[in-house]
């Protein structure tokens, strides 16, 4: 592991558990909080280092956040939500979306709605992911209960 991979990792758990507590998580659970972001996060970015695209990197990650925090949730008996939000920070495409608007202030629209969709779909992806791991959480609960 270089020492980027060790930056990005100390920095995403940094920025998820500092959303936990800007979120009001529970203070015991930040250091949970803070593994689910720097898991995601590093898991995007093992897949745009093996050359997928930022969306389908956004879904794996995003559904690995999702089974984690429902992991977490069960474990630490605490509602799913403290663990999910936390863990999908750092893939909020916060930076694209800046990019677009500083390209529509100069007058460069076409790369600005090139960046304002991608930022659209990213975001897309973490809602779908999310809502994809919690129908096959709920869809494994109900097959245990048969």
């Amino acid at each position: 592991m270089s020492w980027g991979w060790i930056e990005q990792a100390i920095m995403s758990f940094i920025s998820a558990a500092a959303f936990g507590l800007i979120f009001n998580a529970p203070r015991q659970m930040l250091p949970q909080c803070g593994v689910v972001g720097m898991v995601g996060w590093l898991l995007y970015m093992a897949c745009i280092e093996m050359g997928m695209e930022a969306i389908p990197s956004t879904l794996v990650a995003v559904i690995i956040v999702a089974i984690i925090s429902q992991l977490f949730a069960k474990l630490y008996k605490t509602p799913i939500i403290v663990f999910s939000v936390a863990g999908i920070i750092p893939l909020v495409p916060g930076g694209i979306a800046y990019d677009a608007m500083r390209k529509v202030v100069e007058n460069e629209y076409d790369i600005a709605v090139q960046l304002g969709v991608k930022a659209f779909m990213i975001s897309g992806t973490i809602a779908i992911g999310l809502v994809l791991s919690e129908v096959v959480n709920q869809t494994i609960r109900r097959l245990e209960r048969l």
